[in-house]
C-alpha cells in the first residue's frame, strides 16, 4: 500500500486534526488496519516571517527541502496540511519527483460536485488575497466570492491572534458566521470554503442557516485516504 507524508506543523493543532481523521478513516475502510504515515513538522513561525515579508522564494525552498526529507523516509505521495503553503503549492510540484495531492484542487472538485454555483472563501489574509484558489477554480464553473477587506483582517487577525494559538471563542465563532451570512446576502454565497485548517475547529458544523461549510481538512483527508487505498490490493 501506498505511505502517505505529510508537512505537519502549519498549525499543530490540524495536523493532529489530520491524523486523527487519516487514523479513523483508514481503518474504517481498510478492515481495523490503520495507515502508513509519516509527518514531518516544519517550522511555522519562520514560514511566517517569510510571507509576511514577501520572500515566498525561501517558503519554496524550506518546503521543498521537507519534502526531499519526506521522500528519504520513503513516502509515496505527500501533502501539505494547510492552506496558505499552497501559495508556493505550483513551484513546489515542479521541485520534487513526490506526487503532491493538493487541498484547493480537493475543495475545487467537491465544490463541483455538490453542484454550487458560488462559493465564499474564508481563510487567512494570505490565502483570501492570493491567486491559488482563483487559480484553480477559474477552470470550473463555480463563482469564487472573498469577504471585504474589513471582514479579511478581522478574520486574518483572529486566525493568527486565537485559532493558531488553540483558543476557539464562542464570539469569534459567531461573528465568522456573520460574515458567512452576509455574504450569503450580499454575494449568494451557497457554501463557504473554510480554507485554513483550523477554521473548522471553531466551525463544528456542516452548515449553517443554509449555508453549506466545506471542511477543507475533512476534503482533503477524502483524497488521501483514496490515494493511499489506490495501492492497497498492489
Amino acid at each position: 500500500m501506498k505511505t502517505l507524508g505529510l508537512i505537519g506543523g502549519t498549525g499543530p493543532e490540524s495536523t493532529i486534526d489530520y491524523y486523527r481523521l487519516l487514523i479513523a478513516q483508514y481503518r474504517e475502510k481498510a478492515d481495523g488496519a490503520s495507515p502508513p504515515v509519516i509527518i514531518n513538522s516544519v517550522d511555522l513561525k519562520r514560514m511566517i516571517a517569510w510571507m509576511n515579508s514577501g520572500e515566498l522564494d525561501k517558503v519554496t525552498d524550506y518546503l521543498a527541502g521537507e519534502f526531499e526529507r519526506l521522500q528519504r523516509a520513503g513516502v509515496d505521495f505527500a501533502a501539505l496540511t494547510a492552506n496558505t503553503a499552497h501559495i508556493v503549492f505550483d513551484e513546489l510540484q515542479q521541485r520534487t519527483s513526490l506526487p503532491l495531492i493538493s487541498i484547493v484542487e480537493a475543495t475545487c472538485e467537491r465544490a463541483q460536485s455538490l453542484g454550487f454555483k458560488t462559493v465564499g472563501l474564508f481563510g487567512t489574509r494570505y490565502t483570501m488575497q492570493a491567486s491559488f484558489y482563483p487559480k484553480v477554480f477559474a477552470h470550473t464553473d463555480v463563482k469564487l466570492v472573498t469577504p471585504t477587506e474589513e471582514e479579511q483582517n478581522y478574520i486574518h487577525e483572529k486566525y493568527f491572534g486565537e485559532l493558531l494559538n488553540d483558543l476557539f471563542l464562542p464570539e469569534t465563532r459567531a461573528q465568522f458566521l456573520r460574515i458567512a451570512e452576509e455574504m450569503k446576502t450580499r454575494d449568494g454565497v451557497e457554501a463557504v470554503i473554510l480554507g485554513g485548517t483550523e477554521i473548522p475547529l471553531l466551525l463544528r458544523t456542516e452548515e449553517h442557516n443554509g449555508i453549506k461549510l466545506l471542511d477543507t481538512t475533512r476534503i482533503h483527508v477524502d483524497r488521501l485516504i483514496s490515494e493511499m487505498l489506490t495501492g492497497h490490493d498492489s
